[in-house]
């Protein structure tokens, strides 16, 4: 009785399906549920829902970029932080042509964050601040409900 299992041909091919004949298995979740969007995307998400928050109240922010950075570089020139080791957001104050902006940094805020509520305020608390010393007010002017929990 012969068993042997036929050779493969070497070299570049088709993919073939796996033993079971499911061949490649699909996306875990469809892309319209949230477990679908990475960690970027989700934390980009809860910078634009801080910024909507803070629009109603000051319209001018429309005139402002806000960006989210996954590590702050130190060698831009023009960047303004507080004198933290590690920031967890800057500004540019707009020149040359170039609108203001405010800038989040991802990574810091994450590692600084338990749960994705604790991330959402921490967020919040970064663009108010970053937002107040862009326009030269406190943080409490800009959003009355800053620092509390």
């Amino acid at each position: 009785m012969d068993n042997r299992v036929p050779s493969r041909a070497a070299g570049p091919g088709p993919r073939r399906r796996d033993r079971h004949g499911r061949g490649m298995r699909g996306p875990i979740a469809p892309p319209q549920v949230p477990l679908a969007a990475s960690r970027a995307e989700a934390f980009a998400d809860l910078v634009q829902d801080s910024v909507d928050r803070l629009e109603r109240r000051w319209p001018q922010l429309a005139d402002i970029d806000f960006l989210v950075l996954d590590v702050p570089r130190l060698d831009v020139p023009g960047l303004a932080w507080s004198d933290d080791p590690v920031p967890l957001g800057g500004t540019m104050p707009a020149r040359d042509g170039q609108r203001a902006r405010v800038i989040v940094y991802r990574r810091p805020v994450e590692i600084r964050s338990k749960g994705r509520d604790e991330r959402a305020a921490l967020v919040h608390e970064v663009v108010v601040e970053q937002v107040a010393d862009l326009l030269g007010l406190t943080p409490e002017t800009v959003d009355p409900r800053y620092g509390e929990d």
